[in-house]
């Protein structure tokens, strides 16, 4: 059985480090590999790559949509590039080159965009992008990953850099709760059961697994028992295991870092739309942009802190 016990807090680190160090120990693997960086090494955390492979590092300066498409060219060549900045500079800024020479011509680019989310906090509304799940999952042929932590981050990168094509991997810039096992597998679209339960399905990623757990800590207390999954591939999205889950509980709860529109509850919505109904809530940024604060301090502002996720249990409990 699955506990949240099996789960403890052993530490803290951004989930960009978690990238960083997979890079290295996936370059280490397979001297295909190569990384790109729009002018944001230091925040990308990809120093050592750097430090020991040097002829595998390109920097490219802000010009991201040159950046996008170098590394299609590299892909054709047979490397794996590993393309690097800001979330918002990474989808945004780029769409054009991503849809024409990366997923329309289906190359082995790997998209890595740190600083995503309401989390960068102090950069402020410009920087805080909170639509580039839905921008991105909704290219053909697109992988779409979100982890919780820093271990979390780590595996993932290092699983894309052994699958072959397109994938967009997100992670953040706070420090942020260490709670998956170092030798946890990471298997790409197959969520990762945390807790079982019985009267709701609650599925989260990102930054939002933590509040979620800290949510069925309280909602347990109450009596509420709570099925717990970490959705952390997005795309494509472990059908199996949500409509075994919300089958049991018969109700459902998102959880993410992203707009309400276009994100992991669109996708679930659309699942379950299709081959089990039932009620459902979505805690989400509610057609909004950001401002500058503190991450804590936004998440409770914008609707997606713990107190939020206890509050769309009980309503949709109510519904059930």
């Amino acid at each position: 059985m699955t506990t949240l016990a099996n789960f403890p807090i052993t530490g803290k680190k951004a989930t960009r480090n978690g990238f960083g160090d997979g890079l290295f120990a996936a370059a280490q693997q397979d001297e295909r590999i190569v990384a790109l960086c729009a002018d944001l090494v230091g925040s990308l955390k990809i120093q050592e790559f750097i430090q020991h492979y040097p002829q595998r590092f390109f920097q490219v300066g802000i010009a991201e949509a040159n950046m996008m498409g170098i590394s299609a060219g590299l892909a054709t060549a047979g490397k794996i590039p590993f393309a690097s900045t800001f979330a918002n500079f990474a989808t945004g800024r780029v769409y054009d080159q991503i849809r024409q020479s990366i997923a329309y011509s289906e190359k082995n680019v790997k998209i890595c965009a740190s600083h995503a989310g309401i989390t960068l906090g102090e950069d402020g509304a410009t920087h805080q992008i909170l639509e580039d799940i839905g921008l991105m999952k909704m290219l053909p042929g697109m992988t779409v990953i979100n982890p919780c932590d820093y271990n979390q981050t780590k595996a993932a990168t290092i699983a894309i850099a052994e699958h072959y094509g397109p994938v967009y991997l997100r992670f953040g810039r706070p420090g942020w709760p260490i709670f998956i096992p170092e030798d946890q597998k990471f298997e790409i679209g197959k969520g990762l059961l945390m807790n079982e339960g019985s009267d709701v399905t609650i599925l989260a990623t990102g930054h939002l697994v933590y509040k979620a757990m800290e949510a069925v800590a309280s909602l347990e207390e109450q009596g509420i028992s709570c099925e717990l999954i970490n959705i952390h591939t997005i795309k494509p999205l472990d059908d199996e295991l949500i409509l075994e889950s919300v089958a049991k509980t018969k109700c459902c709860v998102t959880a993410e870092e992203h707009q309400r529109l276009g994100g992991l509850g669109g996708s679930v919505a659309q699942l379950l739309a299709q081959q089990s109904p039932v009620p459902m809530e979505m805690v989400a940024v509610a057609d909004t942009f950001g401002q500058s604060g503190k991450p804590d301090e936004l998440m409770d502002r914008y609707g997606i802190g713990t107190g939020d996720v206890v509050k769309a249990v009980q309503q949709v409990l109510q519904r059930k």
